[in-house]
């Protein structure tokens, strides 16, 4: 523990000062939900204050997971509970302090710029969790979160590569995504922002449609695997190219290892040479698509047996419109 925090001070010396993008979607993720469901693990591990803060403050970023910022609370302090200097009071080795282990100049910049919302203390305080958690979801958003690069904003926290997979590793054993998903039941699903929502529940609405090469839509009788994603991002107020391959193209691109979020979009074939299937990831390992003839739009697993599954993209974490 001594090493793993004074490593992550190092880093967050370096990368604060971007910390801080998405206030004002703080009430829609009240709303939403908070993206993927605690496991067991999270519930047995993290204190109640502190889960319901993680979920609440990972709303004020699109494609930003509560499980992240759990992970970095547990690293950084284990969710405030570490003895060592720095975290109630006080400064490390490094200068920082708090749950979240921000140094004193950087955190009163974050606090400054953004309008950490009402809840914590007054003014502002990195010793206070709930500020300290605020800032650090902010600070993730901007450094790549925002724009479904978590890679990017794990390694801004702290510029080592270990520590940017301890905290995924870390994320994956807290999340749990809804395992009535699974059974296709529409209403379950919750997704981190407003547009991931909306895409999703187009495409909810329609399932049973039949698979039509080229469709759009009832108008022409149904979709194809494309015409359902980009008919189901247009609801959501984001445009997509019409086809697989031109869609998987545009990206943004979710890094490889990296977990997906309801809303991503999943790709079938060759990267190098040819896309030739999309789906729409909704969370519990499913995702809504339009499968091929005979079949109509409908729930399966996004991973099956001889898939060519080839990566993912975040269309909900793009501000192209």
């Amino acid at each position: 523990m001594i090493a793993k925090v004074g490593m992550a001070a190092i880093g967050v010396i370096i990368l604060i000062p971007l910390l801080i993008a998405a206030v004002m979607t703080g009430a829609i993720s009240t709303m939403l939900g908070s993206g993927s469901q605690p496991s067991q693990s999270a519930l047995d591990d993290i204190p109640p204050d502190y889960l319901a803060l993680y979920r609440a403050a990972a709303g004020v970023c699109p494609g930003l997971d509560w499980s992240i910022l759990a992970a970095i609370g547990k690293i950084e302090t284990n969710h405030g509970r570490s003895t060592l200097p720095g975290v109630s009071s006080g400064v490390n080795a490094f200068g920082a302090g708090g749950q979240m282990q921000f140094l004193e100049a950087t955190f009163d910049s974050v606090a400054a710029r953004h309008s950490i919302p009402a809840g914590g203390a007054s003014p502002p305080s990195r010793y206070n969790p709930h500020d300290a958690i605020y800032a650090a979801a902010f600070y993730l958003c901007d450094n790549g979160a925002g724009r479904g690069d978590l890679h990017a904003a794990i390694f801004a926290y702290n510029h080592a590569e270990w520590y940017v997979q301890e905290v995924l590793d870390q994320a994956k054993k807290y999340s749990d995504a809804a395992a009535s998903v699974g059974t296709g039941d529409c209403n379950a699903i919750q997704a981190t922002n407003s547009v991931a929502l909306a895409a999703i529940n187009y495409a909810c609405g329609q399932r049973g449609l039949p698979y039509v090469w080229g469709g759009n839509g009832g108008a022409d009788g149904g979709f194809d695997c494309s015409g359902l994603t980009s008919a189901a991002y247009k609801a959501a107020g984001v445009t997509l190219p019409r086809t697989a391959d031109s869609q998987f193209r545009a990206g943004p691109h979710v890094p490889d290892g990296h977990p997906l979020l309801p809303g991503d979009l999943v790709f079938y074939g060759n990267a190098a040479v040819n896309i030739h299937h999309v789906g729409l990831y909704i969370g519990g390992g499913m995702m809504i698509d339009a499968p091929d003839f005979g079949q109509v739009v409908k729930i399966q697993p996004y991973r099956y047996k001889g898939d060519d599954y080839t990566g993912a993209t975040r269309p909900a974490g793009s501000v192209a419109r």
